[in-house]
Order: structure tokens, then C-alpha cells, then sequence
């Protein structure tokens, strides 16, 4: 073999060497997912009710849920949770008294479509959780809105509930919230308003649309937090100025102290409510709000 020979083979095995070496150092981060996933189901023991959806996501159906299959023109209102599988931190998550809601069809879409392969053929009350690879998740770039590091590998909890309607949420909201605080509630049924009478006040002015109201009053979310009040006894209005929900004072006495649990629909609705100085959403849409309410004078 001459040596132009040796040198080139020589020079093959170098590049040989170079390449193999190089691609055993590269790993493709659907390949580090896929393992990661893989060491999180054998730690967690969850490799009987773990199944591969195709794509990298791997699911488990907890509860298939009752009643129809999920359409992609239904709606849907839903919670969920998304955790780190590295060590337990909660990303992103809905409140108690905040679940999100859409059409299926577009819920299905969320990250790449993952969870509409879990929720596929599923009904209403259906619960699934997810493992999320990062590359159909928020990849490299991660979240810094909601503090998701880069390749985060999410291990996702989707509850459905089985109401449809607004008004059936807005229900649910205000009886799991009196079951917690452990109130007791009178529920008139022609507006959905709960209401509980502190005090009755004393019978007299008959209370009408137009009758000028001078209240003391404190606004609450469920979750406790107050948006608004006036506790000095000079906001004055008409029940035609209010939300619809303050109807229901027609009902009581001047004197009266009551709380009220107002749907949303009697409240701000599916607007919302925003600050026009500011543009900052004060309430937002399709919120239940808690008011108490003391009805200091009423003049006709």
C-alpha cells in the first residue's frame, strides 16, 4: 500500500471515529423526554395504567365520566393542574372557584393536541392525568409568565365537569362554597340567589326599582378577595343602577343586613367588568360575587 493510500484511509478512520463519536454524544430532545418519562412511570409504578398516545404524551383515563361523548362543538367547562415530574412544582392551575371553560374543540388542540388523544371518546365528568413531553409542551423556551423552566417534561391533571350551562357552574360555585364555610343559605329559586338575613330590618318603606337606597355594602369574590365596598353610609342609588342581582332587595326592609351570593349572570356576566380609566379588568367575566348588604334608608 503506497503511502497516499495509508494517509487517506487513515483519514477516513479519523472522520469515522469524529462522526460516530459525535452522534453518540447527540441526543435529540425527544430522546431525553422519552427517557425521562419513561424513569418517571417505573419510579411511580405507573406502568400498568400508562398508555403511549402516539406522540410522546403518555396518559391514564381515571374516570371515564357518564352521559355523552365529548363533541368538538360541546362545551366544556374543566379544571386542571400542571406540575413538574422533576420535583412536584405547580406551574399552572385553576382555582376552586375558577375552572376554565370552551368548545372541546378547541380544548382538544392544548399542546399539540395531547390532550384532546387523552379525552378522545371520553364524556362528561371525565378525569385524566398526562405526562407531557417538553417538546409538545412549552419547549426550550419553557414560560417565564407562570415560571416554567426550559424542556419542562409536565405531568398534567384534567378534571371535566358535568355541567353544560353557565348558571349550573355559577351553582355549583356558590353551594361548594357554603358547604366549606359551612353557611347556611336561603336559595331563591326564581333568581338562583342565596341569601342569609342577619338581621330583618324593619317593615315600612315598600322597596321598588326606583326607590332611592342609601347602603352599606362590601363586593367579595368567592375566593375572599374584596373588589369593592362603601362602609360610610352615603352611597346612595336605585336598584335600576345596580347589577341585576340587587334585585332581590325589593324583598327586604330598610334596616335589613343580608348576604347575598350572586350568579354571574345576575352580576357583570360574560363581560366582566372594567376600570375605564385604567383598562384593568376589575371582575372578571363570568364571575359569582358575594356581597354583605345593609340597606340603611329607602325613600319613594
Amino acid at each position: 500500500m503506497n503511502n497516499f493510500s495509508k494517509i487517506s484511509l487513515a483519514a477516513l478512520l479519523l472522520a469515522t471515529t469524529i462522526f460516530s463519536s459525535c452522534k453518540k454524544e447527540y441526543e435529540s430532545i425527544e430522546s431525553v423526554d422519552e427517557a425521562a418519562i419513561q424513569a418517571y412511570i417505573k419510579a411511580n409504578n405507573l406502568g400498568s395504567v400508562m398508555k403511549s398516545d402516539g406522540s410522546g404524551s403518555y396518559y391514564q383515563v381515571i374516570d371515564g365520566g357518564t352521559g355523552d361523548v365529548f363533541a368538538n362543538r360541546d362545551s366544556v367547562f374543566f379544571s386542571y393542574q400542571e406540575k413538574s415530574i422533576t420535583d412536584g412544582t405547580v406551574y399552572n392551575s385553576t382555582s376552586t372557584y375558577g375552572v376554565s371553560g370552551t368548545y372541546f374543540g378547541y380544548m382538544s388542540n392544548t399542546f399539540n393536541g395531547t390532550w384532546g388523544k387523552a379525552l378522545n371518546g371520553l364524556k362528561y365528568g371525565a378525569k385524566v392525568r398526562i405526562l407531557i413531553p417538553s417538546h409538545l409542551a412549552y419547549g426550550k423556551n419553557g414560560s417565564s409568565a407562570i415560571n416554567v423552566p426550559s424542556n419542562a417534561i409536565l405531568d398534567t391533571y384534567i378534571t371535566t365537569l358535568t355541567y353544560r350551562k353557565q348558571w349550573q357552574l355559577d351553582d355549583y360555585y356558590i353551594q361548594t362554597y357554603l358547604t366549606a364555610n359551612k353557611i347556611t343559605a336561603t336559595k331563591d329559586q326564581a333568581t338562583g340567589i342565596y341569601y342569609v338575613v342577619t338581621s330583618p330590618g324593619t317593615p315600612g318603606t315598600v322597596i321598588n326599582d326606583q326607590t332611592t337606597l342609601v347602603v352599606k355594602y362590601t363586593g367579595r369574590f368567592l375566593s375572599g378577595t374584596t373588589f369593592d365596598s362603601s362602609s360610610d353610609g352615603t352611597f346612595s342609588t336605585t336598584l335600576n343602577d345596580v347589577i341585576k342581582g340587587w334585585g332581590i332587595l325589593k324583598n327586604f326592609a330598610p334596616g335589613a343586613k343580608v348576604r347575598l351570593f350572586i350568579p354571574s349572570a345576575l352580576a357583570y356576566g360574560p363581560s366582566g367588568s372594567i376600570d375605564s380609566s385604567s383598562g384593568v379588568s376589575v371582575i372578571p367575566a363570568n364571575t359569582t360575587l358575594d356581597f354583605d348588604i345593609e340597606i340603611v334608608s329607602a325613600t319613594n
